[in-house]
């Protein structure tokens, strides 16, 4: 794969709690612990579940334009906390501009 554009933004995904099943763990089926990062900057990054991809991605993209994460929810301009598809497990998602 040969990637031509430079990107000028990445971000970072961290797993911050979730709701634990039986055995104290987080009831993840792609087995998220609190603690665990992810540092991508436009696909999805290794071992990241591709369902909580699909609300992280518009997130970054708004980021991307030079949004701020205020505006949906964030708790700062570069910050925002969101919640797995299956409301399961959460996340907050960094942005790095470069």
């Amino acid at each position: 794969m040969k990637k031509f554009i430079q990107e000028d933004t990445s971000f970072k995904i961290t797993v911050l709690d979730g709701k634990k099943g039986k055995t104290g763990s987080i009831d993840c089926r792609n087995g998220h612990e609190p603690g665990d990062t992810y540092l991508c900057e436009y696909g999805c990054p290794e071992g990241f579940c591709q369902k909580s991809m699909l609300k992280a991605f518009p997130i970054m993209e708004a980021a991307r334009a030079g949004g701020d994460l205020r505006n949906l929810g964030g708790d700062s301009e570069s910050s925002i906390h969101f919640c797995c598809p299956d409301g399961v497990v959460l996340f907050r998602l960094e942005v790095i501009r470069k």
